[in-house]
């Protein structure tokens, strides 16, 4: 388990499941909204101290649920760009995630050389957003999918997370078949329907998450301790009423 908690100030750090040498850093309540208008002077200061606590310069993308990766340079840094999960193996420059609920993933290979970070709310996730992370990763690196590892952000939790049949579908199970799916989806929906007889799910997006990055091939995963809807005093959360409030979850390579 991580040596602290949102409640314990502005900043989380990653649990890696094996010794890693990336810097990490999550933000939390504490800390402020970093997504507003960043030509507010008080975003811009939350940023310039996210930045300076990370110890290397985040790019924010505009997130869209998508799969499109984005490789992150000097030039592409200095750009805005529109995608959901970025790489890179430049240092200095950091691959930064919001979420309010939605699945912050950070990965990287032992060493720092090569790190990513995915925005993986339920859409993006089902489109196949880690797998593409992944590939990505590990073309720039030429790497196999076991040299990296993985780390599961705070996301809205599988007690909170209630979805329509669209969800179930969309991860290729059958909302009234549930014999007939692949086993290791359907563990991740709870079948829990409205008083007015609605039917409705709660889904485990931190398990829907590491079924998809194991089936890439990364088996190294940790994280996924926290529920943004339960946890308020710490993060934000879409579902629980911050409309517009976003923390954000950043990783840079190893200092060379």
């Amino acid at each position: 388990m991580p040596s602290a908690g949102p409640d314990a100030g502005h900043w989380l750090r990653p649990d890696w499941p094996a010794p890693c040498a990336a810097r990490a850093l999550v933000g939390t309540r504490h800390g402020g909204s970093l997504r507003l208008d960043a030509a507010d002077p008080q975003v811009a200061e939350r940023r310039r101290r996210f930045a300076a606590e990370l110890g290397a310069e985040p790019t924010w993308m505009h997130q869209v649920h998508g799969v499109r990766v984005l490789r992150l340079n000097a030039e592409s840094a200095a750009q805005p760009q529109t995608a959901d999960a970025a790489i890179t193996r430049t240092p200095g420059l950091a691959c930064a995630v919001f979420a309010a609920d939605c699945l912050p993933v950070l990965l990287s290979s032992d060493d720092g050389r090569i790190v990513g970070a995915a925005h993986a709310g339920w859409r993006g996730l089902a489109a196949g957003v880690l797998q593409a992370t992944v590939q990505a990763m590990c073309d720039e690196a030429g790497c196999e999918p076991d040299a990296l590892q993985a780390w599961l952000g705070p996301c809205i939790g599988a007690r909170q997370f209630e979805v329509g049949a669209e969800v179930l579908q969309a991860f290729g199970a059958d909302p009234d078949d549930h014999a007939a799916t692949d086993a290791a989806t359907d563990a991740a929906f709870v079948r829990r329907d409205r008083p007015d007889g609605a039917a409705r799910w709660l889904a485990d997006l931190p398990l829907l998450a590491r079924r998809r990055l194991q089936a890439a091939g990364v088996t190294r995963i940790g994280g996924g301790h926290w529920c943004t809807v339960e946890q308020r005093s710490g993060f934000f959360s879409f579902r629980g009423g911050d409309r517009l409030g976003r923390f954000g979850a950043a990783i840079a390579c190893a200092a060379p």
